[in-house]
């Protein structure tokens, strides 16, 4: 059963859609998008503000909220998070699960443990933005700008004995390429963790959702190109891979 999810990410008032996690285009309404992709029949959103933590700006929750409003479906909103209070509010906005990666990561991990305890590993995600060297994968933050020093699988790890119920898995080098994901990424976390992780970035056409699914066997495939630019609908994914994939959704 694979999640399919649609992911907004957002540079406040627009949702936006960067190539390389860069070169933003608009896309539209936040919350007018995330009702047009529920009634395609999403299993779930995904809001990240890509500029919050970049900018280190507040977190605007009145957006959140309005998005959240529009949903029957799990929500999970980031982008800027930075303490048990801000999970405490995107909470109360309507979120369902909250998405940290850039404060977790630079300046303090235990507040994965925190979250954890007091909200349940359940609501907590960690957002790992993946970039290539040679034979490893360093996290990056900040849309991709910021080098962790930190190695993703090393990570991933850590982020799953430290509570995190789920991880969001972005790469910085396939993000809005439309050309595939970069499947020996997601495999290698997909195998590497023992709670579910999101794929996201790459996907082009149906046959790279499927070719994502049959190797990696991820717990949710994360869309957002294809989904912004009208080329196929929620709808039509699921039906394509029911008649493709065995055991698919």
């Amino acid at each position: 059963m694979t999640r399919i999810i649609a992911k907004l990410d957002v540079k406040p008032p627009y949702v936006v859609k960067p190539v390389h996690f860069e070169g933003l285009r608009k896309m539209g309404d936040p919350s007018e998008l995330a009702k047009k992709y529920y009634n395609q029949g999403a299993d779930e959103l995904f809001y990240i503000d890509i500029v919050s933590s970049l900018y280190q700006r507040e977190i605007l929750f009145d957006d959140i909220e309005k998005v959240a409003n529009e949903l029957f479906i799990p929500f999970a909103a980031g982008g800027g998070v930075k303490s048990i209070d801000d999970f405490s509010k995107m909470f109360h906005m309507g979120a369902d699960k909250v998405v940290i990666n850039t404060y977790a990561i630079q300046k303090d991990p235990s507040i994965i443990d925190k979250a954890a305890k007091i909200f349940g590993s359940q609501a907590v995600v960690v957002n790992i933005e993946a970039k290539r060297w040679q034979e490893h994968w360093e996290c990056y933050t900040d849309c991709g700008r910021i080098q962790s020093q930190k190695d993703v699988s090393e990570w991933a790890s850590e982020v799953e004995q430290r509570g995190a119920g789920e991880i969001l898995l972005q790469s910085v080098d396939a993000d809005g390429r439309c050309r595939g994901f970069d499947i020996e990424l997601a495999s290698k976390i997909v195998n590497l963790v023992n709670i579910p992780v999101v794929v996201s970035s790459g996907a082009g056409s149906l046959e790279d959702i499927k070719i994502l699914i049959e190797v990696a066997n991820p717990s949710g495939v994360a869309i957002a190109s294809l989904l912004h630019y009208d080329r196929v609908t929620v709808q039509e994914i699921k039906k394509y891979l029911n008649n493709n994939v065995a055991m698919s959704i």
